[in-house]
């Protein structure tokens, strides 16, 4: 009987996405074209090990036991801070003693690397169900209703600030040289306020917010830039424009004057930029900004505009694409 040919890692985590969004084995299988068999083998796998990777074959002995690999995934599981240390006592408690490195590599094998902790909003229970509400309201959305749709936000942008953060190469004693520093000054130098949009056609326009926004001043740099980034675009009829919730985005003057215009508003959930793909372009620019190095804010601004201009339409095209994953992740994090 010819061997039968194994799945792409890539085939692999869908299903485990698509299982965590709550889609049946049976319906899983026809999605992606596997048996029904292959998908719950998947599956059981992933709920054992928490990885879709095939288990090691052959080999030394690991020095963990798989009992011992058990009980540490589960500690971390229940505890994600748990340190290095602690799973070293634990396993010397029980009779292995290992070093922090294995329990490093035996983690990693089980689909569990150490990351830094991310600073995420505060969300309460009415956030958290607003965004569970939101993720499973929109998951089966057409792939048409996201690329009609032009996404904003706004973003603050220093001139010595974090993403001037680089690490260097260098020799010792050559820590000093202008070529292994990054100059700072008192207070970060100063900073700009950025208004910007895109759509899965490309960046709509940026502008530089000079005066403290409120929402008669939201309002005009909506009717400035929101219909001419549109037709710029050349985006659908009927397209919808997505904003958060920020005080100035829900005042009454805001949403008078969006009835007026007759513009379809996406309904969004409070605290969460996580699932504003508009967000990853403002990482983008903020790393390329910093790399050019800007030496005061009129450089920051110029350097801000040219750096915007640059960004592909298929990066655009690429974050719309994916962003249904944003909406199985919360729903399989239930709502966080």
């Amino acid at each position: 009987m010819a061997k039968t040919r194994e799945l792409s890692k890539d085939t692999r985590n869908k299903i485990i996405d698509l299982h965590q969004a709550g889609k049946s084995e049976s319906a899983i299988g026809k999605q992606l074209g596997v048996k029904k068999s292959t998908v719950g083998s998947i599956i059981r796998k992933w709920k054992t090990y928490k990885a879709t990777d095939n288990l090691p074959r052959s080999g030394a002995p690991r020095k963990i036991s798989p009992c011992g690999v058990k009980m540490i995934t589960r500690t971390v599981s229940k505890n994600p801070r748990t340190t290095r240390g602690d799973l070293v006592n634990d396993l010397q408690r029980a009779g292995t003693k290992v070093t922090k490195a294995t329990i490093s590599n035996t983690l990693r094998r089980q689909g569990l690397k150490s990351c830094s902790a991310r600073r995420v909003p505060l969300l309460k229970p009415v956030h958290v169900k607003a965004r569970l509400k939101f993720a499973r309201e929109h998951l089966d959305d057409p792939d048409d209703d996201w690329e009609n749709i032009i996404w904003s936000d706004e973003t603050k942008i220093e001139l010595f600030g974090k993403n001037s953060i680089r690490r260097v190469w260098r020799r010792e004693n050559a820590e000093l040289h202008p070529k292994n520093t990054i100059p700072t000054v008192k207070h970060g130098g100063g900073n700009i306020m950025l208004w910007g949009c895109f759509s899965a056609k490309g960046p709509g326009r940026l502008i530089r917010v000079k005066k403290r926004m409120n929402g008669a001043m939201y309002c005009q740099i909506l009717s400035e830039n929101l219909l001419p980034s549109a037709r710029a675009l050349k985006i659908k009829r009927g397209w919808v424009f997505q904003h958060d919730n920020d005080p100035k985005h829900t005042a009454r003057v805001t949403k008078e004057w969006l009835r007026k215009k007759h513009f379809k508003v996406l309904e969004w959930p409070s605290q969460s930029p996580d699932l504003n793909p508009v967000e990853n372009l403002w990482r983008k620019l903020k790393v390329r900004v910093a790399q050019r190095q800007p030496q005061n804010i009129t450089a920051l601004e110029e350097i801000c505009m040219e750096e915007w201009a640059k960004i592909p339409a298929t990066v655009c095209e690429n974050l719309v694409k994916t962003y249904r994953k944003g909406l199985i992740s919360v729903i399989a994090n239930k709502g966080y």
